[in-house]
């Protein structure tokens, strides 16, 4: 009997060796998320590392630059690697689509676009922050909301980010500008000229009209200066500078409203220190520019005790002693306007000899006739040497040796004098007067040359009297 046949199992045929698929929607979608995911789902480890290479340069470029040429750049760069990985997966496979690479590609580039657009619409958010601020003229408030961007928004929006820091920095501008302008506050010209030139600068970049036009206030703010005569400097340069016809104009107004007090505390205060000039200068400044304020009767009051206060010092400076024996003023006679003027009753006044030994008339003169200084004269009386006289009388007299007799004639003193009106300057009497005394006293004194004795002189001055010489000047001073 046979025994039965035992067949042995059939080896199944060895399956060909799997072939790898790739899904090509898998592959665009992980280089989509420009990390070379696709490429490394490939194996193409190179490919990947270049394609992060390029796109860290890339994103580097677009950071540091902000040119929406390089966001450009990102994107054509972003629809290439999509496509290339579409491609190559297309090309190197069967086709069969595997859901986990999808699965996994998906994810990934989903949480770069989101991260992205999540930061994109943050960086949107306090770019209107910062415009809200910057319209609001608050630096402040700018430089705060910009201070929450960080790298990220950088890289998912740069040149949104880029236009903060250019808001920043035009503040930080401004800050210089009002520095510049505290300064100028001091009265500092060149610190007026530039930080106006900050102010026309930024206000040329589009968007900062608040900004700048809170500094200028700020500025404007401090104006009156504590000291009249800077404030003055500021806002003469304020007055001059050209026109730009935008908010900078405002100053010129401020200038007019506050030049008149300034103009007016500065002549005051130069009126203090004596410079009489430089203050006169002032209230004129006020009245040629600003005729019709309510500061001009004070201008003009100011103006003419400057005025007085010029022509006082140049009467002190004539009749202060010279070289001769008559002050300058005698000759050269000055106006001072704020002077008396010569009227009824006794006009007191300033009396010069003209005698190169001086004299004592004027000691002989009341005191109520006599001015202390220009100030408070009236006249000024410049008089001549003595002369004789009128002959007054004619006396024998013996020599006291020869015995012979001498007929002395006795005369009046004789004074040139020359009379000016210290209010106009103007003389107003010029003329002789004659000083009358006694005569022919029972003797006289007088020198001889040695032993010889010729007898005294032939003509003698008359003695005078107190009530002489008073009688002689009154018709000057008093009218």
């Amino acid at each position: 009997m046979n025994e039965p046949t035992h067949a042995l199992p059939e080896m199944p045929e060895p399956m060909p060796p799997e072939d790898r698929a790739h899904d090509p929607l898998a592959v665009a979608l992980g280089n989509a998320s420009l990390l070379g995911v696709g490429y490394l789902m490939l194996r193409r480890r190179r490919l990947a590392a270049a394609a992060a290479v390029v796109t860290v340069v890339l994103v580097s470029r677009l950071v540091s630059t902000a040119r929406p040429a390089y966001e450009i750049a990102v994107l054509v760069w972003w629809v290439a690697v999509v496509a290339h990985g579409w491609f190559l997966a297309r090309r190197g496979g069967s086709g069969v689509a595997l859901r986990r690479q999808s699965v996994v590609a998906l994810c990934i580039t989903l949480s770069v676009l989101l991260a992205v657009a999540l930061l994109r619409f943050d960086a949107s958010r306090i770019e209107e922050s910062v415009t809200e601020a910057r319209e609001r003229g608050d630096c402040a408030g700018v430089s705060s909301a910009q201070d929450r961007v960080w790298f990220g928004h950088r890289v998912a929006d740069a040149p949104l980010s880029a236009r903060g820091d250019e808001s920043v920095e035009a503040c930080d501008r401004l800050r210089s500008a009002r520095t510049e302008l505290n300064t100028a506050l001091t009265g500092n010209t060149d610190a007026l000229d530039e930080g106006f030139g900050t102010l026309a600068s930024v206000l040329a970049e589009p968007g900062n009209e608040k900004t700048v036009e809170t500094t200028l206030t700020g500025f404007l703010g401090g104006l009156p200066a504590k000291d009249p005569c800077t404030t003055v400097t500021v806002t003469d340069w304020l007055r001059d500078r050209k026109r730009s016809d935008d908010v900078l104009d405002r100053s010129a107004d401020t200038a007019r409203r506050t030049a008149p007090a300034a103009l007016v505390g500065c002549g005051d205060e130069l009126m203090a220190d004596s410079s009489w000039q430089d203050a006169r200068a002032h209230y004129e400044r006020l009245l040629d520019r600003y005729p019709g304020d309510e500061l001009a009767d004070k201008a003009r009051k100011g103006a003419r005790k400057a005025t007085q206060s010029i022509e006082l010092a140049n009467v002190r400076s004539l009749l202060a002693p010279g070289s001769g024996t008559q002050p300058e003023y005698c000759s050269r006679p000055a106006k001072y306007s704020g002077a008396k003027p010569m009227g009824k009753g006794t006009n007191r006044a300033l009396f010069y000899t003209g005698n190169t030994y001086g004299d004592d008339y004027t000691d002989k003169l009341p005191g109520s006739w006599k001015a202390a200084d220009a100030a408070d004269a009236v006249l000024v009386v410049c008089m001549g040497e003595d002369t004789f006289g009128t002959s007054v009388r004619t006396c024998p007299y013996q020599g006291r040796t020869s015995g012979s007799t001498t007929y002395v004639t006795f005369h009046k003193i004789a004074i040139p004098v020359k009379v000016y009106e210290v209010r106009t300057g103007k003389l107003v009497a010029k003329r002789k007067i004659q000083i009358n005394g006694s005569s022919c006293p029972s003797l006289i004194t007088y020198f001889t040359a040695g032993d010889s004795d010729s007898g005294p002189p032939t003509t003698r001055y008359v003695s005078e009297s107190k009530s002489d010489v008073r009688s002689a000047f009154r018709p000057l001073v008093v009218r």
